[in-house]
């Protein structure tokens, strides 16, 4: 595919090695204007925001993914195959199941269990693909939660398709296993970084529990919390 694609009107040395990508592009806009040294916009396209600037001197790119597994899909395909990115963070929300976990904490997806047919587009194996984060970014992202002081909890996601759900009976299942939260992005991002021999990570912020909706973060309460998560991700790289 030719540079600019579909949906990205970059030059193809636009992008830094490493992206983080948060779902909403306005939130990349904030990552890009608050933390990024000499932010420049290198795409709009369908109001999909991306940046590339330096941390503490070093290159790196923030780009929204939109929401869900066909859309990150898509972004994250065409930054490995065609930008030559090596690294994308994902850095976004997710609800607690894990009654262990509070409004605030930070999840590193070790891997990603899925409701989702998306892994099927790309393993085609005689049995279920699982989608796993990059163990190398993993290292750096406990380094950098040591560094700053950020507890770090690591565990399995919830990859799904859907927002609203009346199946109260199934994410009971996904408790007894084990898994930590739920999210709607992890488990493309990883199957396709693992298709082009790529690295990716999911790290979310608890932003409201599954078993309790009245416990839900306020805006403000977001963005105060998910600095934290966009500090770690970005410690990472020092």
């Amino acid at each position: 595919m030719a540079i600019p694609t579909p949906h990205i009107t970059a030059a193809a040395d636009d992008f830094a090695k490493t992206v983080l990508m948060p779902g909403d592009p306005q939130r990349a806009k904030f990552i890009a204007q608050n933390f990024l040294e000499t932010p420049r916009m290198i795409n709009d396209v369908r109001g999909m925001l991306a940046y590339t600037g330096t941390y503490n001197g070093t290159p790196i790119s923030v780009m929204g993914s939109g929401m869900g597994c066909p859309s990150i899909g898509i972004y994250a395909y065409e930054l490995f195959n065609f930008y030559k990115v090596e690294n994308i963070i994902r850095v976004g929300s997710a609800g607690a199941i894990s009654p262990d976990l509070d409004l605030g904490d930070v999840v590193m997806g070790v891997g990603a269990c899925t409701n989702s047919s998306f892994p099927d587009g790309f393993a085609r194996c005689p049995g279920n693909f699982a989608p796993i984060a990059s163990f190398e970014l993993m290292l750096k992202a406990q380094k950098a939660a040591d560094m700053i002081g950020v507890k770090l909890h690591a565990g399995n996601l919830l990859t799904t398709d859907v927002f609203y759900n009346d199946d109260t009976v199934g994410i009971n299942a996904w408790l007894r296993m084990g898994v930590l939260a739920v999210e709607m992005e992890a488990a493309a991002l990883y199957t396709t970084a693992a298709r082009a021999g790529k690295h990716a990570l999911a790290i979310c912020t608890i932003s409201d529990k599954v078993f309790d909706h009245r416990e839900s973060m306020s805006a403000k309460d977001r963005e105060t919390s998910f600095t934290k998560m966009i500090e770690l991700s970005l410690a990472s790289y020092l």
